[in-house]
C-alpha cells in the first residue's frame, strides 16, 4: 500500500436551514493514496460537492477527522489553514478567470496575491501555459477563448502554485466530448509527470473510465461502493452502482426481452468467438442489444447486453457458459 495522501474518517456535514437539518455527507471513511486519480462518483445531490470541499476545510465537518499528507486538518488555525490549502488546487466546471486580465496576468494572480513579484510571477506563469498548451494564447482574454482553453488557463493557474493535489469538481460538465478527452488527457499527464494526487468530482461514469483507477459511489450522502475502476465496471454491487455502471445502456430497458445479461470481456477474451461458439453449442441463436468497447487505465473492457431466449432451459445454460468463461456476467433489470 502507497502513501496516504488524504485519510476521511467518518465525516458527516450537517447543513441547518430554515425548514430544518439537511445531511448531505455522513460518516465517509476514505483513504485516497499518493499518486492516484480518484473518482468520487454520484448523481446530483448525492453530496459529492460537499465532500469534496470536507477536504480542504472549505466546509468544516460537523463530525470526523481530515488528514491531508498526514495532518489534521481540524486541528490548524485559519492562518495555518491557509498554508496548507496552497498544496490543494481546485478547478470547477465554471473556470471562474477575471475576465479584465489577460490569459498570462490570470495565471500569474495568485502568484503576486501570494507575495511574488510581477516578473517572477509572469515568468512562473509563461511556464504552465506552456505545460498546458497556450503558450500562444498568453495576450488573449477570457473572452476570445473557447471553455476548454479557459479550462486550461484555470488548471494553469492552480499549477503555478505548485499544488501537492488537484480536485476538479464536475471540471469537464460544461465541455462537448472531444473537449473533455482532451482536458482529462491533460489531467492524467500532469498526474504522471508532476506527481500530482487528483480527485475527480463528476455524475458521469465514461469520465471516471477514462482517467480514474480508483472509484467511491455516493448516494443521498452515503458511501455506497468503493474499489478499482476496473471492479465496479464489470461487477457493481450496489443498486445506486448499476444506475451508474448502466446509464449508456438504459434505453435497452424498453426492448422487449424478459431476460438479458450483461456480459463483460477484456481484451484476450474480446479474440474469442464467444457468441459463435455458444450458438452453435446450444444450436439457439443470440441477439445483441448493445456492445461497446472501454478504455479502462488503459486496457481495453467490452461490454454486451443479450437477450437470452424465451426457452428457460437454454437461457440458463447460456448464463451458465458465460460464468465458466470467467467472463463478468449478470443479469440485469434496468430500473428508472
Amino acid at each position: 500500500m502507497g502513501e496516504v495522501m488524504i485519510k476521511l474518517e467518518n465525516v458527516s456535514k450537517t447543513f441547518v436551514s430554515g425548514s430544518g437539518e439537511v445531511e448531505a455527507v455522513r460518516n465517509i471513511d476514505l483513504e485516497i493514496e499518493k499518486g492516484d486519480i480518484f473518482g468520487i462518483i454520484g448523481l446530483s445531490g448525492a453530496g459529492k460537492s460537499t465532500l469534496v470541499r470536507c477536504l480542504n476545510l472549505l466546509e468544516r465537518p460537523t463530525e470526523g477527522k481530515v488528514y491531508v499528507a498526514g495532518k489534521d486538518m481540524m486541528s490548524l488555525s485559519n492562518k495555518e489553514l491557509s498554508v496548507e490549502r496552497r498544496e490543494i488546487g481546485m478547478i470547477f466546471q465554471h473556470f471562474n478567470l477575471l475576465m479584465q486580465r489577460n490569459v498570462l496576468d490570470n495565471v500569474a494572480f495568485p502568484l503576486e496575491i501570494a507575495g511574488e513579484t510581477k516578473k517572477a510571477a509572469r515568468e512562473k506563469a509563461k511556464k504552465y501555459l506552456d505545460i498546458v498548451g497556450l503558450t500562444e494564447k498568453a495576450a488573449s482574454y477570457p473572452a476570445q477563448l473557447s471553455g476548454g482553453q479557459k479550462q486550461r488557463v484555470a488548471i494553469a493557474r492552480v499549477l503555478a502554485s505548485d499544488p501537492k493535489i488537484l480536485l476538479c469538481d464536475e471540471a469537464t460538465s460544461a465541455l462537448d466530448p472531444q473537449t473533455t478527452k482532451s482536458i482529462l488527457e491533460l489531467i492524467k499527464n500532469i498526474n504522471r509527470d508532476m506527481g500530482i494526487t487528483v480527485v475527480i468530482i463528476t455524475h458521469e461514469m465514461s469520465v471516471v473510465q477514462e482517467i480514474c483507477n480508483k472509484v467511491a459511489v455516493l448516494d443521498h450522502g452515503n458511501k455506497v461502493e468503493e474499489g478499482t475502476v476496473e471492479e465496479l465496471f464489470r461487477a457493481p454491487k450496489t443498486e445506486e452502482a448499476k444506475k451508474l455502471v448502466f446509464s449508456e445502456t438504459a434505453h435497452i430497458r424498453h426492448m422487449r426481452s424478459d431476460r438479458q445479461i450483461r456480459v463483460v470481456f477484456d481484451g484476450k477474451s474480446a479474440f474469442e468467438p464467444i457468441i459463435g461458439n455458444i450458438t452453435l453449442e446450444l444450436r439457439t441463436p443470440v441477439n445483441i442489444l448493445y456492445a461497446n468497447t472501454q478504455t479502462i487505465n488503459g486496457n481495453a473492457k467490452g461490454e454486451m447486453i443479450l437477450q437470452l431466449p424465451d426457452n428457460k432451459e437454454i437461457a440458463d445454460k447460456m448464463v451458465e457458459y458465460f460464468k465458466e468463461k470467467n467472463l463478468g456476467a449478470e443479469e440485469v433489470n434496468y430500473v428508472d
